[in-house]
């Protein structure tokens, strides 16, 4: 077994123990996704679109997007307090083996994440998807990878977990409303239409809405995809610039 599959599993098998954090990542999500399920069953947006078909997208990639970022974080933190960044430099194991796995991890775990809340919102709320679907794929695959190095960040500059969770609720929770997850962005000012485009969520809940929706074809999900690549390539940016082996570095 090569070093990037023993990080892997070693990585899955440290987040498999911890089963409050794998109860809470499942479950919350579909708390959410009932709650507002039951009270606006029925009920329509943005121009006769369900209800559903409108706040399970948001749900889902807010959901998906805080597990990927929590999970990256608070990983981080603990690997830099204590100090097993420094025992990993001083091994051959490359960094990026290490946080590949991690990352793995994240990947796997939002698709899982997505698969059961589908099943969930299709079963017992009347998701509506189109044979378009299928693109909600990609989108899933950059929008982890987004929220993943958003991960890096928080992760890098917080250095307990206090740090990691209060950083993280005051990204996480704002933008639920701010990017049109939780709230019609159709409603929202225009000011604060025009803040949300520099919201990563935003792209990510409008590629799922759509792809589910078969809005735009190919090519909306498509620029989604680039805006959440571009959004990865600026959190990865940002984690490398201020990037510490340990505390006391």
């Amino acid at each position: 077994m090569n070093a990037y599959l023993a990080v892997t599993r070693a990585s899955y098998l440290a987040y498999l123990r911890d089963r409050t954090s794998v109860i809470f990542t499942f479950a919350f999500p579909l708390l959410f996704l009932v709650v507002f399920g039951l009270i606006f069953r029925g009920q329509s947006v943005n121009g006769g679109l369900s209800y559903i078909n409108y706040i399970a997208p948001g749900v889902l990639s807010w959901g998906i997007g805080n597990a990927a970022l929590f999970g990256v974080a608070f990983t981080l933190m603990h690997w830099r307090r204590d100090d097993l960044l420094r025992l990993i430099w001083r091994t051959p194991t490359p960094l990026g083996s290490v946080l590949g796995a991690r990352y793995l991890v994240a990947l796997g775990t939002g698709l899982i994440q997505a698969a059961l809340f589908a099943v969930v919102a299709l079963s017992a709320f009347g998701l509506h998807v189109t044979g378009h679907w299928p693109l909600a794929l990609p989108v899933l695959l950059f929008g982890i990878t987004a929220f993943a190095a958003l991960g890096l960040v928080v992760g890098t500059l917080a250095n307990t977990p206090e740090a990691v969770a209060a950083i993280a609720n005051c990204v996480m929770v704002p933008m639920a409303f701010l990017s049109g997850a939780f709230y019609p962005i159709d409603l929202m000012p225009g000011w604060l239409r025009t803040l949300s485009r520099a919201l990563p969520l935003r792209y990510f809940d409008e590629g799922v809405t759509d792809a589910f929706a078969g809005r735009g074809g190919f090519g909306v999900p498509a620029l989604d995809c680039l805006a959440l690549l571009g959004f990865a390539l600026l959190f990865a940016l940002v984690a490398g610039r201020f990037f510490r082996w340990s505390n006391q570095s």
